[in-house]
């Protein structure tokens, strides 16, 4: 399934929750998300722009396959065409990542992140904040009419939209990902 999502970098979390609450959105919540993003041990997924994701979202942990479509750079100096995402609720993390492993997937690392939700007529904004990186702007919905409308509604220029991984926001910055095992608040963990 095609993910209809683009990303804003480097945002004012406080003033554009701001100008988004102006609009009349309803805030959801704030999250604190953890995730171990597992491969094979030849890393072929990540060759294919893809990975396995499991999250702990605080209210529900998904496991979702993830995969970077119409890949036009690696460094993220230009937007793919899209994502794909094939996602299922789980009931739990600890067991599923040992099931993972079990089938042979590596854990490729663990992250965590923050997000503030706010939602307005079947959009999505998510205002992001990683280890090492600015905060940034996803706008995501149903189609991407939706997704440009809410563009316009936050005076936004389309030309500023990025669609790709947070990965790519790692390599604008020089940090490859998968050199990575632990990326964290508390410090990020080099891969031996």
């Amino acid at each position: 399934m095609e993910e209809k999502e683009v990303k804003f970098l480097n945002v004012n979390k406080e003033e554009l929750e701001n100008k988004i609450a102006g609009l009349g959105a309803t805030k959801e919540g704030d999250y604190f998300y953890k995730r171990e993003v597992f491969d094979y041990p030849d890393f072929r997924l990540d060759k294919n722009g893809a990975w396995l994701r499991l999250r702990d979202e605080g209210n529900r942990i998904t496991l979702s396959y993830k995969q970077r479509l119409g890949i036009k750079s690696e460094d993220g100096s230009i937007s793919d065409e899209s994502m794909k995402e094939v996602e299922i609720v789980v009931n739990d993390f600890e067991k599923t990542a040992v099931l993972l492993k079990e089938l042979g997937f590596i854990e490729k690392h663990y992250a965590e992140n923050k997000r503030t939700r706010w939602i307005k007529d079947g959009v999505e904004f998510d205002i992001d904040t990683w280890p090492a990186l600015e905060p940034y702007l996803e706008i995501e919905s149903s189609t991407w009419e939706k997704v440009d409308e809410a563009i316009a509604w936050l005076g936004l220029d389309p030309k500023d939209k990025k669609i790709f991984s947070t990965n790519q926001i790692y390599k604008m910055k020089g940090m490859d990902i998968i050199d990575y095992i632990r990326l964290t608040f508390d410090g990020l963990v080099k891969r031996k």
